[in-house]
Parts: C-alpha cells; structure tokens; sequence
C-alpha cells in the first residue's frame, strides 16, 4: 500500500504575469520541482509567459512530464515551451478547461488575475454540486487568496453557502505543504472524476 500514489498529475491554474514579488515565482519554480521529483505530471494553460511559463520550465528542468492545453486564439500571444512533452491546441476555451480537467487527479491554484480566478472557483463549483472529488489548493503565498476566502466566510455567513453544500478546497500557506496536503486529502477522499458515479448524493 504505501506504494500507492494517489496524485499522478496536478493541473496548475496561475498568472500570465509575474506579479510585483519574486517570491511568486520562486515558489512556482519549487513546485515544479517537487512535482518532476516525485513523478507528479503537470497539466497547464500550455504558454511560456509568467507564472505559468515558470512552473512548467521548472516540471521540465528537473526531468518531468508537462502537459499543456491552449486554446488556437492564444497561441500567437503566448509562445509555447519547445520541451513540452505534450502540447494539446484546441478551439475554444471550454474545451480546455474541460481536457484540463480530465487529465488531472488534483488542481493548485497559486497567485493570478482574474483568469486564474475564474478557473479556481469553477473547480470548486464543479466539486460542490458533485461533479468531482478531485483536491482543489490554494497556495496563499503572502497571504494572497486571503481576500477571497473573507468573501467565501461573508457568503455563508448570509446563507448563500448552505449546510451539505459546503465548499470542498484546502489552503497552504507555504509551497513545500501542497503535494503532502493534497496527497492526503486524495487518501481520505478519493478520486472521482465520474459525475455519474457521485451524483446520486444530491
């Protein structure tokens, strides 16, 4: 049993840009490490640019395996990585997210815009009304995801988060927690990915 890796692939949602702190992307740069070190694959937005060039370079850097999905529209704007192992070009947006999805076993969002955003919150959407049971992280460094979860506490405060539809998400507050953090919770949980196999709880 303890050969078992529940988490073979994260996918990353994070910034096009670098924000005003190198801490961002020093620690884009260990996550990526630790994930080519333990042979985790990395599923990502497929640019070059930021924070997602970043953490996709270190994957590679150290040996491991990137999966990268961008839409056709994007790809003029956003130079793809040469190395990446598997780059996948699709129409739309929602097609995307949608393989993004799949390909993952769990989701990290570190700091980023509002796509980024956009991203994390239907993920954890999606795991609230049972269509997975896939890990969703934030990696709050410097406390950045701190605003939105006051807006997640304010929202069942007034009753807009109700009992048995609680948010299903976990927070880090330093890089070196996430993989362990999420390993942990695919354990207690499991993954499902099967919207018809977990639906039948609501």
């Amino acid at each position: 049993m303890s050969s078992f890796k529940p988490i073979k692939s994260i996918c990353v949602y994070c910034g096009s840009g670098f924000g005003d702190d190198p801490i961002f992307a020093e620690n884009a740069v260990t996550l990526g490490r630790s994930m080519a070190e333990r042979g985790i694959n990395l599923v990502y937005g497929g640019g070059n640019v930021g924070l997602m060039g970043t953490v996709a370079q270190a994957v590679l850097d150290h040996g491991g395996y990137v999966t990268g999905i961008i839409p056709d529209f994007l790809k003029s704007r956003e130079k793809l990585l040469d190395d990446v192992q598997e780059t996948i070009v699709v129409p739309d947006m929602h097609t995307r997210k949608r393989l993004m999805f799949e390909k993952a076993d769990a989701f990290v969002a570190l700091p980023g815009g509002i796509g980024t955003l956009e991203e994390l919150v239907e993920q954890m959407t999606w795991s609230q009304l049972g269509r997975h049971t896939k890990p969703i992280l934030m990696l709050s460094i410097k406390g950045f995801w701190k605003p939105l979860l006051t807006l997640i506490a304010h929202m069942r405060e007034q009753g807009f988060i109700r009992p048995g539809l609680e948010l299903n998400y976990l927070v880090a507050e330093r890089v070196e927690e996430v993989i362990p953090m999420l390993e942990n919770a695919a354990r207690r949980v499991g993954i499902v990915g099967n919207e018809e196999a977990i639906e039948s709880r609501f």
